[in-house]
């Protein structure tokens, strides 16, 4: 039996980069809604380790989900779009 790894992408941008080798990545998800049937934007905060604090404020970027770097970074950025 082959075992599928589920890796886990986000697509974001980068809303502050005042930490050292950290960055905030907000992601939007586009749902629509139950009863009334309108579509609605959810916004989530991630961590996201930059190892050589390439990404600046407004990039949009690719994040990928790894075990846990610190306290609230699980969370690396794969590629700048």
């Amino acid at each position: 039996m082959i075992n599928k790894i589920n890796i886990k992408l986000k697509k974001g941008i980068i809303i502050s980069d005042k930490m050292n080798k950290t960055r905030i990545v907000l992601y939007k998800k586009r749902i629509i809604h139950k009863k009334y049937k309108k579509i609605i934007f959810k916004n989530k905060k991630f961590y996201a380790h930059d190892e050589k604090n390439l990404t600046k404020i407004g990039d949009n970027v690719v994040i990928m989900k790894v075990r846990p770097l610190s306290k609230t970074k699980s969370w690396i950025i794969k590629q700048i779009i």
